[in-house]
Order: structure tokens, then C-alpha cells, then sequence
């Protein structure tokens, strides 16, 4: 089944494969960003404070449930004092 959505009058299609892959990459962003928050011995209230974002935000990024911009993952990678590359690499998988 596709979905689409209307921008500006024209039908954009969103197909299936798309969505999970998203799913799938933002899932995997968060487990990484989990596995270095308690590497570093923090709890998500402590990352939260550090990068100056709202622990519950952290939590939805953590279960792969927020899309975050490039920005707050900035925000995070500074707090946790890694590279963005450390987080993202093989993010999203290639074909």
C-alpha cells in the first residue's frame, strides 16, 4: 500500500520500503546513542541536561520514535563528547 502526501499540489507517493527503512535507521540511531549514554554511566535525565533537550525527547530518540534533526543530534553527539560519524556510520544501510 502507498501513502502520498499533497505538497504544493503535487502527489508525492511514500511507498512502504521507505517508511521501514526510516523506522529502521532512526531504531538504530537510538540503540547507538543508548548504548554511549550508559557507557558514559548517564542516566537520560543527565544526557538531557548536558545537550539542553527534554528527557522525555531523549527517551522517543533512544526508542527510535522522534526524527531528529541534525542540529539536536549535534546537541547530543557534543553532550556525549563523540562524532557524529560514531553514531551514524552504516546509517542507513546500503542496498
Amino acid at each position: 500500500m502507498k501513502m502520498g502526501i499533497i505538497v504544493r499540489g503535487l502527489m508525492i507517493l511514500i511507498s512502504p520500503s521507505c517508511r521501514s527503512l526510516d523506522t529502521t535507521s532512526l531504531k538504530t540511531l537510538g540503540e547507538r546513542i543508548r548504548e554511549k549514554r550508559k557507557a558514559l554511566d548517564w542516566t537520560q535525565e543527565e544526557l538531557a541536561g548536558y545537550a539542553e533537550i527534554d528527557r522525555s525527547y531523549i527517551g522517543g530518540v533512544e526508542r527510535g520514535e522522534r526524527n531528529l534533526t541534525f542540529t539536536v543530534l549535534c546537541q547530543i553527539c557534543s553532550a556525549m563528547r563523540c562524532d557524529v560519524a560514531e553514531l551514524t556510520k552504516g546509517v542507513p544501510p546500503l542496498p
